[in-house]
């Protein structure tokens, strides 16, 4: 059987595929190399290389419910089509009770996780937070709790007076379990004071994830492309990325996620993402993070389709049944709001990958 090298047949890209094989980290001018190659079906050679020696024929899938509690934000970012003023047409917050039956439901119908993210809501204070992951607990005690991104939890300290440290532990008492990437957008100080003005810096995200790594959380990292970010911007959000990971390896999860415009007040929008672009992000973002365990796809975000044949290129991870899912949806993405446990293993083992039930803590299930 050949060594992965010699199964390149791009010369740019087999010094990259000997580090891979070697397990030496590839550079920054690799990764631009990776994001600009042509050669597809070489990259994916290399990205399904770095996948298989790290899950062999697994994909990972979850059965959860989305939870987005308020769309009243106070950040009203650019690039976000979901939040709203309070007072203004469509702006809701859901009262406890509204949420313990959404979850009761969700609980009845098989879930093992729940995903809670919302807006920054100035009349929420921290003890609503922690009642809901209560709740939540009560209701099911092994449902699995991913809440809160990097941005709401440098919100509720500020608004508590507390410490993020004092935050994540109040939170983690009451059942949070880990935390979704959000918030991390791209890192660019150029492309962020655009899209997302008011919204913590890149280095304030990270220096959240530390503590949250520190205090014991795994987390995920997000990066959202297909804006107004250049190839370098890509490669600096990896690379941060990476060298956090190196000091924590609190990331469990890397999720790249293509912008969707429709209806944010991004005016100066591209054309959508072509499967060569979304390929070489994706593939590009396995090879460069050796140190993340998993890659994932949101079919929401991408299509079922594109999300199947990233399977291929690099891709572990195919997201969950996610029933209610509002951010990407208000952006104007085409897909359903929900999935079923059937039509995620149907996919999975279309692309000949077995199918594996988890949740974000990676305990199989079935």
């Amino acid at each position: 059987m050949k060594k992965l090298p010699d199964t390149i047949s791009d010369s740019a890209l087999r010094p990259i595929a000997k580090k891979v094989y070697e397990g030496r980290p590839v550079t920054a001018a690799d990764a631009r190399r990776l994001l600009a190659t042509n050669s597809i079906l070489d990259l994916g050679r290399i990205a399904s290389y770095s996948r298989e020696k790290l899950h062999g024929n697994a994909a990972y899938y979850g059965v959860s419910i989305n939870l987005n509690f308020t769309n009243i934000c106070e950040l009203r970012c650019p690039l976000c089509a979901f939040s709203r003023g309070k007072g203004e047409p469509g702006a809701y917050l859901l009262a406890l009770p509204d949420i313990e039956r959404r979850v009761k439901k969700a609980a009845d119908d098989g879930v093992d996780e729940v995903h809670i993210v919302g807006g920054l809501n100035p009349e929420l204070e921290l003890s609503y937070f922690e009642e809901m992951l209560r709740l939540i607990k009560r209701i099911k005690p092994g449902l699995f709790i991913t809440a809160f991104t990097a941005v709401e939890i440098d919100y509720f300290a500020r608004n508590e007076g507390i410490t993020i440290e004092e935050t994540l532990s109040r939170l983690i008492k009451a059942g949070l379990g880990a935390m979704p990437g959000g918030g991390a957008e791209i890192f660019s100080p150029r492309v962020r004071k655009v899209i997302a003005p008011l919204k913590i810096p890149g280095k304030r995200w990270l220096e959240i994830m530390r503590a949250a790594h520190l205090a014991g959380l795994k987390t995920n990292a997000t990066m959202l492309y297909n804006h107004l970010e250049t190839k370098a911007d890509i490669v600096d959000h990896l690379n941060r990325i990476r060298d956090l990971q190196e000091e924590t390896r609190g990331f469990k999860t890397f999720v790249p996620l293509p912008f969707h415009g429709e209806n944010t007040g991004i005016t100066a929008k591209r054309a959508v993402t072509t499967g060569y672009d979304d390929i070489r992000v994706y593939a590009a973002s396995r090879i460069f993070l050796h140190n993340v365990p998993h890659i994932k796809a949101l079919w929401m975000y991408l299509g079922e389709k594109m999300a199947q044949v990233l399977l291929r290129f690099g891709v572990d991870d195919f997201s969950g049944t996610y029933s209610g899912e509002k951010v990407v949806h208000a952006a104007g993405a085409a897909t359903s709001d929900r999935g079923t446990e059937a039509f995620l293993r149907r996919l999975i083992l279309n692309a000949g990958l077995k199918p594996v039930r988890t949740t974000a803590a990676y305990g199989a299930r079935k």
